[in-house]
């Protein structure tokens, strides 16, 4: 069997209302307790983030849901040209927040781009790597030649689930038991790091013939969930043994008063793990492949903070992979995290930029905190 070559022969985003400063993010997500932050300040300082993006407004009302960004997003793709729009024959939609349990995130996006027909729909499971098994789903595809051109996706939107009104049950419970009014950092941290928006490539096996192409080399992930445990988790809540317990062990009371629907991270395996874990594949994979870090042009990692930049600096010199920071491109300051969408943004946003010649390579590096996983990708400009 031979299989094709694959591109990315387009990308295009969806961001939601007017970029939100670090000064306005409690008017949109509200004060818990009716005070401001004790964490805010220090978790910005560290993470970096200028500005960000809701859909929500200062209400807390939902402006756009994850499915109709997503779609947006797709729509922007094609122009909104109906014609192109049935111009794919399968959509891969990956994100960590999906606006119902069930239907699939997929589906609904697909609800909102009747234009195309009945086509193949697929939503991985999972958090910031969603949106890159999304990708790989479609990749896969279109190189077996089962379909000659794929839209994958990546979005989030969890502004809504991070607003203060999510935690005052937790906080009225604390009060009058007169603990400390406040929730837990492993939930508060959070806030201050995620964004919404979502973004789309379209993959195909046919190049276009009147712009740039990103020819994916290889495509590789890895989880080491089968030595780690959870370190981010939603809709459950850790036990001193390191296992989960769903919100479906939990009264609908405890759900409420414990916010068990908040997201959570485990700082201190977060700090200990992301970043050495990421490097064993990556080592892997360059000796391989017979890659050397001076045959990239550009590095693209996925950061939930600026924090971890100088550790994955250090960690590739100390693993011969070392790769300057005038290589390395990302937009984490003034898009925010996008969890699932980050990647597609910062690949969005260098595929538009003027700056991509023909031959040059772009190594993504997408890591997932939830139990340790990693994606990798390798694209040469054609």
């Amino acid at each position: 069997m031979s299989f094709k070559q694959v591109y990315i022969t387009n990308t295009a985003h969806f961001l939601p209302n007017e970029p939100v400063s670090n000064d306005e993010m409690e008017s949109y997500l509200g004060y818990i307790n009716d005070k401001p932050s004790k964490s805010k300040r220090i978790v910005l300082r560290n993470n970096g983030i200028t500005r960000r993006f809701y859909a929500i407004n200062k209400e807390g009302k939902a402006t756009h849901t994850n499915a109709q960004m997503t779609a947006l997003a797709v729509r922007s793709l094609y122009g909104n040209d109906p014609a192109k729009l049935k111009s794919f024959q399968l959509l891969s939609c990956g994100t960590s927040s999906p606006d119902q349990m069930m239907p699939s995130h997929g589906v609904m996006v697909h609800g909102y781009l009747p234009e195309t027909g009945a086509i193949e729909v697929v939503s991985p499971a999972g958090v910031c790597c969603s949106g890159m098994h999304a990708f790989k789903y479609a990749y896969l595809a279109v190189k077996t030649g089962d379909v000659e051109t794929a839209v994958s996706t990546g979005s989030e939107r969890l502004s809504r689930v991070l607003r203060s009104d999510v935690f005052e049950d937790e906080v009225q419970r604390l009060t009058q038991l007169e603990e400390n009014p406040y929730i837990g950092f492993e939930k508060e941290f959070l806030r201050w790091m995620l964004s919404d928006g979502a973004a789309a490539f379209e993959v195909s096996s046919k190049k276009n013939e009147n712009g740039l192409n990103l020819r994916i080399e290889w495509l590789e992930g890895v989880s080491y969930a089968h030595e780690m445990e959870a370190c981010m988790y939603m809709a459950s809540d850790k036990n001193s043994d390191g296992t989960l317990k769903s919100y479906m062990d939990y009264s609908p009371e405890e759900i409420m008063t414990q916010s068990i629907l908040s997201i959570k991270q485990d700082v201190k395996l977060l700090s200990e793990y992301i970043v050495p874990l990421g490097g064993i594949r990556l080592k892997a994979l360059f000796d391989q492949k017979g890659l050397k870090a001076d045959e990239i042009d550009y590095f693209l990692p996925h950061m939930s903070s600026s924090f971890f930049k100088s550790k994955i600096y250090d960690q590739l010199q100390e693993l011969g992979m070392g790769i300057p920071y005038e290589k390395w491109f990302t937009n984490l300051t003034t898009l925010g995290n996008v969890g699932a969408g980050s990647i597609y943004l910062m690949i969005d946003e260098l595929f538009h930029s003027g700056k991509l010649q023909k031959g040059q390579k772009i190594l993504l590096l997408v890591p997932e905190s939830s139990r340790f996983s990693y994606v990798y990708c390798l694209m040469t400009v054609c």
